[in-house]
């Protein structure tokens, strides 16, 4: 949320260079307000678990929000029963003529296809040519991250050797930037995927900005200039169990994973594992959402297209 602040005073300056949003009198008193309307594509086989980890972080702002769940329907899903689907999510004929502050687009375990493989891509690429017209700020992450960049920059995904699992630690590479407001200049976040994306490329291009990286593991976030546009790598919305989830998923099917690294202490998996991301992953999304409050229109009719 922005502070009210004497115009006169002198902190004024350093906290904007440091984007922190500050407001004089007369904004405070003109300032039309109004909850924020978010859209999450939820393209997780487990949907319930995935409800209840992003709306735990989305709850975490004093601003009032309107949440939708929508889901491509081309393909029926087996992990959770349709006729709650049916009752609780919407489809893109639902959203189509409406306007939302913004979207969270999910990840998916479909990395390992080529794109137009993908049953549903159909269905992506209706939502993300949609969000020019009718988003302000779209966040993708992991799959849904990868496809984002992809679908609007033309930016392959690369097969990894074998999967990358576990909790890593990553630098910055943009100080105070709005979305990292609060951070350290090494955060941690968990990841959990077969693929990363060409970072050459995004590295080149000059619509992206690279917000933080590792020397390990590639680029982890990011985003346009405007922030319309904003790419997590990992998923910051796990919680202190999804790993193990997967691995034992994992196991029990005879894949023989790797154990997720820098997660059980001393890689012990009698022990609990440590919830060190936990404090990121509520700041990077209280941040989101209050540049979104910041900068999206009051009547969202009226957004400018984003090429």
């Amino acid at each position: 949320m922005p502070i009210k602040i004497d115009s006169h005073l002198s902190a004024k300056e350093k906290l904007r260079e440091e984007n922190i949003v500050t407001i004089d009198n007369d904004r405070a008193m003109t300032q039309d307000i109004r909850p924020l309307k978010i859209l999450i594509l939820n393209l997780m086989p487990l949907k319930k678990p995935t409800e209840v980890q992003l709306l735990r972080l989305l709850g975490n702002t004093p601003l009032q929000l309107e949440i939708d769940f929508c889901r491509p329907v081309t393909r029926v899903g087996t992990h959770t029963d349709n006729s709650y689907l049916e009752s609780a999510y919407l489809e893109f004929r639902d959203v189509a003529d409406k306007y939302y502050d913004g979207l969270i687009v999910t990840g998916a375990p479909v990395e390992k296809l080529e794109y137009e493989d993908v049953e549903y891509w159909g269905e992506i690429e209706e939502y993300l040519e949609w969000t020019r017209t009718h988003v302000y700020s779209v966040l993708h992450y992991c799959w849904g991250a990868q496809a984002g960049l992809y679908y609007y920059y033309d930016i392959p995904k690369v097969m990894l050797p074998q999967k990358l699992c576990g909790i890593y630690p990553y630098g910055l590479t943009v100080r105070n930037h709005p979305l990292l407001r609060g951070f350290d200049d090494r955060y941690f976040i968990p990841q959990s995927r077969y693929t990363k994306v060409d970072d050459a490329l995004v590295d080149s291009n000059p619509q992206l900005q690279v917000l933080s990286r590792s020397v390990e593991n590639g680029i982890n976030i990011v985003a346009t200039e405007d922030m319309r546009r904003v790419f997590v790598m990992g998923h910051f919305e796990y919680d202190r169990m999804t790993l193990r989830d997967e691995y034992v998923r994992d196991r029990d099917k005879g894949l023989h994973p790797a154990l997720p690294r820098h997660y059980y202490p001393t890689d012990d998996t009698t022990q609990e594992p440590l919830f060190k991301w936990c404090s990121y992953a509520h700041l990077f999304y209280l941040n989101w959402l209050n540049m979104v409050y910041q900068d999206t229109p009051y009547d969202l009719t009226k957004l400018k297209k984003k090429d």
